[in-house]
């Protein structure tokens, strides 16, 4: 039975069980953002089924294949940062297949140039669960505006203590944390 726009909007008590799935969706999509900004193709590789589909308008196909692309072409930037907000998940009656929206917002620093490139955008994912995992089954971006601004200053901090954002780039599959 398909559900109608009423039946989501009638915003029912969640179940434990529909809880887990929600996290554990929410989970693949954030795989996708940190894998992309540490240059990780297996843990990006790892937010999809090898059969999903994504659709980020310059690329159309394979999602594992999408991940390749743009792991190879993301290291032109000295540090990116994939945020994600507003993430709503609803699982379909079946509890295997289950929907997403999120605000995705990526930051790209040139660090010679002190440029800063910003995507404005959405998700829109279709979730599969298969053998009791959670992952992206179909993807499509949508493109809400872009910008590129100078940076001229850095705002007074003595960095050079710091590790730069691009130390961990990439991260080969490296444990989160220190």
């Amino acid at each position: 039975m398909e559900r109608t726009t009423s039946d989501a909007l009638a915003n029912r008590t969640p179940t434990i069980e529909s809880l887990l799935a929600i996290e554990a969706c929410r989970e693949a999509a954030r795989r996708y953002s940190y894998g992309v900004d540490r240059l990780d193709v297996e843990v990006m590789r790892s937010a999809y089924w090898p059969d999903a589909t994504d659709d980020h308008g310059v690329f159309v196909g394979n999602a594992w294949e999408f991940c390749e692309r743009v792991v190879g072409s993301h290291d032109r930037w000295s540090w990116t940062m994939h945020g994600t907000e507003n993430h709503r998940v609803e699982i379909d009656d079946d509890g295997v297949r289950a929907r997403g929206e999120m605000h995705a917002i990526a930051r790209l620093f040139v660090a010679d140039e002190r440029r800063l490139d910003t995507f404005y955008g959405r998700y829109l994912d279709t979730y599969e669960c298969r053998d009791g995992e959670w992952r992206i089954s179909h993807r499509v971006c949508v493109h809400h505006g872009d910008t590129s601004e100078h940076v001229p200053d850095s705002m007074g901090l003595d960095a050079s203590r710091f590790r730069p954002g691009s130390f961990d780039r990439p991260a080969n599959q490296r444990r989160i944390g220190p």
